[in-house]
This record gives C-alpha cells, sequence and structure tokens, in this order.
C-alpha cells in the first residue's frame, strides 16, 4: 500500500495569521499541526503543537500573542511522493524527528498530509500479534512533582524538550500529566490581556501569559502544577499487543500512554514509538 492510501486533507491557515490564530484553530479542530499556505494557496510551511509550545514558554517579547505573526514559527514542510511506501514514510518520520510529512501530487504540489496518528490507525487494521507494547516502548519519562509550582514544571519540560510531563504525588507515586494543550487553553484565556502587572500577589489575576508561565513574579510560581494536570494517565500494559497500545492512543487521542509493569508505571508508548515497529515490519 501506498502512503496515498491513507493520507488526508490538510487543514491550512494563511501565512499572515497571528499565534492566537494558530492556537484556536488547533484547539477548534482539536490536531497538532496546521499547514501553512503561501499567497496563492499552496501549502508551503508547517507548524505544529509542539512547535506553538516550545514558543510561547521560551520567548521573552511583550507582545500579545495576536500580535506575533505565525511565520514566526513556521517552518518549511517535508514532503514525500505520493507512492511513496508505508514502511519509508514511517522511517523518514523517524528520521526526521518529525510528526508528519506533507505528500505531493506528480506535479509535486502537496495535497494531503499523513500524520503519525493515521499511522498508528493503519498498524492496528494490519499487524495484529506481531510485537508487544514492551518491545517498542521507550523505558523513561520525564517527571516532576504535582505540588511543584507551574513555571517549574514548565521550565523543566523546556529544558528536556518535551511536549508532556508525569506528575507524582509526595509518594513519588504517578497523579497525573501536563501537556501543552492544557497550556494553550490557558494562553487563550490570559493571551489577549493588553496589560502587565506583576503578578506576585495570586489574587491579581491580569497577567501576561509567558512572563507570566516562568517569570518568578508571574502566576506560574504561585500556583502548583496540579492546579493544571489532567489526572487520569492513559496506561497499557507491558505485555498487551503493540495493536492494544495503540488503539489507547487513539480512542483517548494523545501521542503517549504510561507502560506497566506489575501495576506500576515503568515507561511511555508513544506514536514514534509505532513508528519504529511499522518501519521494521512495514
Amino acid at each position: 500500500m501506498s502512503i496515498k492510501e491513507i493520507m488526508k486533507k490538510p487543514i491550512t491557515i494563511g501565512k499572515d495569521s497571528t499565534i492566537y490564530d494558530a492556537l484556536r484553530k488547533v484547539l477548534q479542530h482539536n490536531i497538532s499541526r496546521l499547514l501553512v499556505t503561501n499567497d496563492v494557496g499552496a501549502p508551503t510551511w508547517i507548524v505544529t503543537e509542539k512547535d506553538l509550545g516550545f514558543f510561547l514558554l521560551a520567548d521573552k517579547s511583550e507582545k500579545n500573542i495576536d500580535q506575533i505573526p505565525l511565520a514566526t514559527v513556521a517552518k518549511p514542510i517535508i514532503s514525500v511522493g505520493h507512492v511513496a511506501s508505508i514502511k519509508d514514510s514511517a522511517s523518514i518520520l523517524l528520521s526526521k524527528n518529525i510528526g508528519s510529512l506533507g505528500i505531493s501530487d506528480n506535479e509535486g504540489i502537496i495535497s494531503g498530509i499523513v500524520t503519525k496518528t493515521d499511522l498508528t490507525r493503519y498498524y492496528i487494521d494490519h499487524f495484529v500479534g506481531k510485537k508487544r507494547v514492551g518491545d517498542v516502548m521507550t523505558v523513561s519519562y520525564v517527571s516532576m512533582h504535582s505540588e511543584d509550582s507551574l513555571d517549574r514544571v514548565i521550565s523543566e519540560m523546556l529544558n528536556q524538550k518535551v511536549s508532556r510531563i508525569i506528575l507524582k504525588d509526595k509518594s513519588d507515586l504517578p497523579e497525573g500529566i501536563m501537556t501543552f494543550r492544557d497550556i494553550f487553553r490557558i494562553s487563550l484565556t490570559l493571551g489577549q490581556e493588553e496589560q502587565i502587572v506583576d503578578n506576585a500577589d495570586p489574587v491579581v489575576s491580569v497577567v501576561f501569559p509567558r512572563r507570566g508561565f516562568i517569570s518568578d513574579s508571574g502566576f506560574g510560581a504561585t500556583i502548583s502544577a496540579r492546579e493544571l494536570m489532567q489526572k487520569r494517565i492513559v496506561s497499557v500494559d507491558y505485555n498487551d499487543d503493540l495493536v492494544t497500545g495503540c488503539a489507547e492512543l487513539i480512542e483517548n487521542d494523545v501521542n503517549g500512554v504510561g507502560v506497566l509493569i506489575n501495576g506500576k508505571l515503568f515507561g511511555i508508548l508513544s506514536k514514534t514509538d509505532v513508528m519504529k515497529a511499522l518501519a521494521q515490519i512495514g
């Protein structure tokens, strides 16, 4: 089967849009990437959830997010021809460390997109019984404590270059998870405020969000990660068929699930891990 058989029509956004426009569209459509079109409407660049997250949290400017051009974070699309194989496409995703590929037609025009999610669905349909979760899982995960301040947790996400982090309770037991999408929702709520104030007093609610996330005086220093985290960690067992793990990823609309051994969190199964399996057996 060629990659054309599973590609989808991309959701696009114009090149003159702002960071705010992109965040709204990502949340509205519940997607993790947008293709950015040029002056004639052809998909030329891409912006991902991870790109937006790292920018929002690391940028030090004092511009509101509706004043920042999307071109600031957009990147050229990496693409393959529509006759490329599933296995080769999975290998390219791994080698380029990206989450999607543009699919070009015979004229070289990008007319579709394939994501790790699409390829994870493909695995479910074609490879029952081929591999266990434990064969491809990542035996590690980034964690902090749910009582840690939000700014410390987000700084760790930036340092480790991860878009999700496991949060543990006082007994070091996993209690919840926080992702970029949780942070995006706050950005949209607070990102339009024109006033920038010192928020050392937690009662003060008007704050520039990116400064607030990571500064000593912003709201990120005054609230704990527990107040933002999702309390349910989706998980599978080490010995489960990898198809079971894929199904949990798809059904829960997440990029990674916890992997349990004897009921304890031992690692993470991500869609990247599924690409490894596809590259081997596709």
